[in-house]
């Protein structure tokens, strides 16, 4: 074999997130050669857990957290050893202001509709149900197509086959639908929440921004049902950088990645050295606004993300302001705090102006209650549990290099606020202490996210969502646009959340950019 035809077999896959990671797996099977260049100590970028609290035996998966989007394929044809637990109760939502709350129990639909019932909003149980067979008709018609080529607009809307459906997701902006299908401001604002995730958008969102992450969080494996992997995301990560390493990809951490060139050319430095590779096919896991610095050109606008993370640990979970509902089935699935539709509407303003909401829209989960197993066995016998609060409308624009950790404290102050706020008790008395003392509560913002993971603006998708379908058929002329990786450079694709049908813990970036190049050959 010559050195061109070598050279055109290599791979050359930048940045070892899990995107990077299912390319890796895919292609070293296939026979390439692949090397993976991370420029941190270890793979998995935001798929991982760690032990956030000095002498605290506990791994929080520290960025990203649940796992819905992540195909059965991939876990199949990767043979990866990955358990995801299903949660029971999908949501428990405290009415702000009263000692009720809604609470949507999967097991138990009577006591769903009695718990609609119980906030004055009887009259939506049933819309409920219709608005989520409506969301279980576009995952059954569209998620089977994720790792496929794309389809077009006209052959997705045909494979719904339910124009004012299609009409209601996909062409009018997502506050409409909620607000036709709804009475109940809280019941509007918890099937909201699901087009807000990192993404900054009002209900009535022209751009149709929060139609889109509406429609990647309600689609995931045909059912929108987001999973607990047991041992936490880094054992996602863990499973994926195995499956790499057992098909041969060579995996080097530590690799500073300083410039791509569109024939292949990658330059990176590691320690003092600098390194040269020459690839056939350049796959890249980082943002499309990173790609764009290291291929020397002018980048895109700048994406933005929208949140803020706060981990923390307690000693046991609050009591609830509702006597009648366990904190275990409250906290069992999603927590959503102060996210009824017209605080979320009144959020967004506030953050447009450049105030931090008052109260801070938030939702959290509980990681320790369906898989303790993050906890060590001692840990857990005192009743410890893990809470994640993820908050809403805060944009990266807020926070500067000058006032990043002010405004740290800041909103970690508010997502604080807020949770009492909904809690019989103050939450600040149940946090544990670390060896040193200090209490167990660590505060991600955008910049931080940005500076940790090279996530531009803090955004958890790399940039701004793409519909899972082209416009038409013009878009798919190359093996690279139909599988949804392209970039202008015809050896530089795409394999990371900024792919077509990116975003989210899902591997579907990284399984289309090798499909891609298989296809290629």
């Amino acid at each position: 074999m010559n050195s061109d035809t070598t050279t055109a077999r290599t791979i050359v896959i930048v940045g070892g997130g899990h995107n990077g990671l299912v390319a890796a797996a895919y292609l070293a099977a296939a026979g390439r050669t692949v090397t993976v260049l991370e420029r941190l100590d270890h793979v998995g970028g935001a798929a991982v857990s760690a032990q956030a609290f000095e002498g605290i035996d506990a791994r929080l998966s520290r960025y990203s957290y649940l796992v819905s989007m992540l195909p059965t394929r991939i876990i199949r044809e990767l043979g990866l050893d990955i358990s995801l637990i299903r949660r029971r109760y999908s949501s428990y939502t405290p009415e702000p202001g009263t000692d009720r709350g809604l609470l949507v129990d999967n097991g138990d639909p009577a006591a769903t509709v009695r718990s609609f019932e119980s906030i004055g909003a009887g009259a939506d149980a049933a819309a409920w149900a219709d608005f989520y067979d409506g969301t279980s008709r576009v995952a059954h018609a569209l998620f089977p197509t994720v790792c496929d080529p794309l389809l077009t607009r006209d052959e997705a809307k045909r494979a719904l086959d339910d124009d004012r459906l299609w009409a209601s997701i996909v062409e009018e902006p997502i506050g409409r639908h909620v607000e036709a299908s709804f009475r109940h401001d809280l019941v509007r604002g918890v099937a909201l929440t699901d087009g807000l995730i990192g993404t900054f958008a009002p209900a009535d969102d022209e751009t149709l921004a929060a139609n889109r992450c509406f429609l990647y969080h309600v689609i995931g494996n045909e059912t929108g049902d987001w999973d607990v992997p047991v041992g936490g995301m880094g054992a996602v990560s863990g499973a994926l950088e195995r499956a790499a390493r057992q098909a041969g990809a060579s995996i080097v951490t530590g690799a500073l990645v300083t410039s791509i060139t569109p024939d292949g050319e990658v330059r990176y430095r590691r320690g003092e050295t600098e390194h040269t590779l020459a690839a056939g096919t350049v796959l890249a896991g980082v943002a499309p606004h990173v790609l764009a610095g290291l291929l020397g050109e002018a980048p895109p606008e700048k994406p933005e993300g929208s949140q803020v993370k706060v981990n923390l640990l307690l000693t046991r979970l609050p009591a609830l302001r509702e006597s009648g509902v366990d904190p275990a089935a409250a906290f069992g699935g999603t927590f959503h705090i102060n996210e009824t539709y017209s605080q979320l509407e009144t959020a967004y303003r506030a953050a447009s102006a450049g105030d931090v909401p008052d109260p801070l829209p938030a939702e959290i989960y509980c990681h320790s209650l369906s898989d303790p197993s993050i906890l060590s066995p001692e840990l857990a016998a005192t009743g410890a549990h893990t809470l994640t609060v993820f908050a809403l409308h805060t944009p990266d624009r807020m926070i500067t290099a000058e006032n990043a950790d002010a405004m740290r404290a800041r909103l970690q102050a508010s997502v604080l606020a807020s949770l009492n706020s909904v809690l019989a008790e103050p939450i600040e008395p149940l946090l544990l202490a670390d060896a040193d003392g200090a209490p167990t509560i660590e505060t991600k913002t955008t910049r931080d996210i940005e500076t940790a993971l090279n996530m531009p603006g803090g955004n958890i998708f790399h940039g701004p969502l793409d519909w899972p379908f082209a416009e038409s058929a013009d878009d798919l002329v190359s093996a690279a646009q139909r599988w949804g990786v392209a970039t202008r450079h015809p050896r530089i694709l795409l394999c990371g959340s900024g792919a077509r049908r990116g975003g989210a813990v899902s591997g579907i970036g990284g399984h289309n950019a090798a499909m891609a190049v298989l296809e290629g050959d």
